[in-house]
């Protein structure tokens, strides 16, 4: 047993506190990285809020970056004291995962967002000798220390700092593929963007890296707005200051989208993406709504060759995607640092009300 000090969500809407935690032993797939850095993702909100089906009391956390202390018997990928960025985690075996689309993986809810468990029904994580909910996309970072998947870990090779580094894992590598592996704008694009959080930031700097002209960032948040032209946007549209926001953009875009990121998790604005597409217009649904809600749609509007797909984590092959944006990072081309503020990680409640109050883009605690 390893005792580490973690954030502890006791129920849903319950505060984070941190308290003592200890690890159990290393499978011989898994590894040992103390953690340098965690982002804080509205996903992990979901689920403390009781939202999702986590088992509770349990310790979330899922954009860790740290240093390997220890690996079990079998992992050959990575050695203590390498640099490793943690994401999701998949089982390798399925179609999604042979097909170099892991994100895709047929046990990516039960391994990643859902169980709290590793797949032989055991946590890692245990308080006063009973279980708690743990592997939480297969790390619960938000701790001083996490067991991961092999499948999860990427070694990466980085002076920059630990907060520039934790955002890789989840909310960046969702924008920026969600840009280049699913939307592939081609030259002379439109390309819209609902909603710039991390998610639709990261979006837009990947545009401004791809052949699309049209940059055009949406948002309620002016500053964002700002931001985003700051970092790419050509045109930014505030919807609480325009008539009509579908005929904005149809505007701007010369007659429609050609692609389109939907960041909100709101139906009431996918809806608005997909209607603000050209013929031939693709909208890539990124942000996730609670279970069981829907969206109507037209038909005969879809006809044109319009297409609306769901996106996972940016169908990211993350031994690829990872490594790709660090080196534009280090390149100063993908400026990850616009978007991160640190909090110890004592004060992410403060964190969480920075996020939801707008007042924070990317809030990385530090252990």
């Amino acid at each position: 047993m390893t005792t580490i000090t973690a954030a502890v969500t006791e129920a849903g809407g319950a505060p984070f506190t941190l308290q003592d935690v200890e690890l159990g032993a290393l499978q011989d797939h898994e590894i040992l990285v103390d953690i340098k850095a965690a982002g804080l993702c509205h996903t992990d909100l979901t689920v403390a809020s009781g939202a999702l089906p986590f088992p509770l009391p349990g310790v979330l956390g899922h954009e860790g970056a740290g240093v390997v202390r220890q690996v079990g018997a079998a992992v050959t990928s990575v050695a203590p004291g390498d640099r490793v960025v943690l994401s999701f985690t998949s089982c390798g075996l399925c179609e999604g995962c042979r097909g170099g689309h892991p994100a895709y993986c047929v046990r990516w809810l039960p391994d990643n967002l859902l169980g709290g468990q590793r797949v032989d029904g055991s946590s890692p994580l245990t308080r006063d000798g009973k279980e708690i909910g743990g592997h939480f996309f297969a790390q619960s970072s938000f701790a001083t220390a996490a067991i991961a998947d092999e499948r999860n870990v990427v070694k990466v090779s980085t002076d920059l700092p630990w907060e520039h580094v934790a955002p890789l894992a989840c909310g960046v590598q969702t924008g920026a593929g969600a840009v280049w592996n699913a939307l592939q704008p081609c030259p002379g694009h439109s390309l819209v963007v609902f909603g710039v959080g991390t998610v639709g930031l990261a979006a837009v700097i990947a545009a401004a890296l791809s052949p699309a002209t049209r940059i055009v960032a949406v948002d309620l948040v002016d500053e964002r707005l700002e931001l985003a032209r700051e970092l790419g946007a050509t045109h930014t549209i505030n919807p609480g200051r325009v008539e009509n926001v579908v005929a904005s953009i149809q505007e701007v875009t010369g007659g429609g989208a050609h692609r389109v990121v939907e960041a909100t998790g709101n139906t009431k604005v996918l809806e608005q993406a997909v209607q603000c597409t050209r013929g031939q217009g693709e909208v890539a649904i990124v942000g996730a709504p609670p279970f069981g809600q829907s969206v109507q749609v037209d038909v005969n509007f879809m006809l044109p060759g319009r297409k609306i797909h769901g996106l996972t984590i940016g169908d990211a092959e993350i031994q690829s995607l990872v490594p790709a944006i660090l080196a534009l990072a280090e390149q100063g081309r993908f400026p990850v640092e616009r978007l991160v503020r640190t909090y110890p990680l004592a004060d992410i409640n403060t964190a969480v009300e920075d996020m939801s109050a707008g007042r924070t883009i990317k809030p990385v605690l530090l252990p």
